[in-house]
């Protein structure tokens, strides 16, 4: 599929201003979720430009700052561990999206979204599997996903016992085990692993 069939498709109906936007971070334990909008300049393609997912960790850095350099604007946000816990992990990504969004330099005229349940208060196209099917949504899921990355890299030093430099906050084994016999810590959001509280408790530990 071309990738810029979308971005082609507003183009052509005089839009001058097309963001992409996706989020990092929906399942893992414990961590922010992270939103990036990019605007990227028309016809200024990088090469290798992908979803994220599919992407070393080293090709994304190096996507990343190309994309920082040569957008016409962008804005990651983040919604923390706790907000996820008080209002729900849907509603955090679509306050993560928004935020993404308002918070760029030039507002777009039209906004293409990964995914189908997030719908936002935009002027906005919703794409299944959007950062595998647009360029500008690609740009966006490597920019998220960079800058969680770090962020819970970051946050290993503080928690060691959780893997979080290995795991990223996800459910691997090894980060469940930790909950398990250590308990939570602040970055955790409790409503995913009550479960594995649950069980910590019936141990008694």
């Amino acid at each position: 599929m071309d990738k810029f069939f979308y971005e082609n498709k507003y183009y052509a109906a005089g839009c001058k201003y097309v963001a992409g936007v996706d989020e990092v971070g929906r399942g893992p334990l414990a961590g922010p979720v992270v939103c990036a909008a990019v605007i990227m300049p028309q016809g200024d393609i990088i090469a290798g430009v992908d979803d994220s997912k599919k992407l070393t960790a080293s090709k994304r850095a190096t996507l990343a700052k190309a994309i920082k350099d040569r957008a016409v604007c962008f804005n990651i946000a983040e919604v923390s561990e706790k907000e996820i816990d008080e209002i729900n992990i849907l509603q955090a990504v679509r306050k993560c999206m928004e935020k993404a969004v308002k918070g760029l330099t030039i507002m777009p005229d039209i906004t293409i979204v990964d995914g189908l349940d997030t719908r936002l208060d935009l002027n906005a196209e919703y794409i299944v599997k959007g950062d595998s099917k647009s360029y500008s949504i690609a740009c966006a899921s490597i920019l998220a996903k960079v800058y969680r990355d770090e962020l819970m890299e970051g946050y290993s030093l503080k928690f060691p016992e959780y893997g979080f430099e290995k795991n990223k906050g996800y459910g691997t084994a090894y980060h469940i085990q930790a909950i398990k016999e250590k308990g939570a810590c602040e970055l955790h959001r409790v409503t995913f692993i009550k479960k594995f509280l649950a069980e910590r408790e019936k141990t008694g530990r």
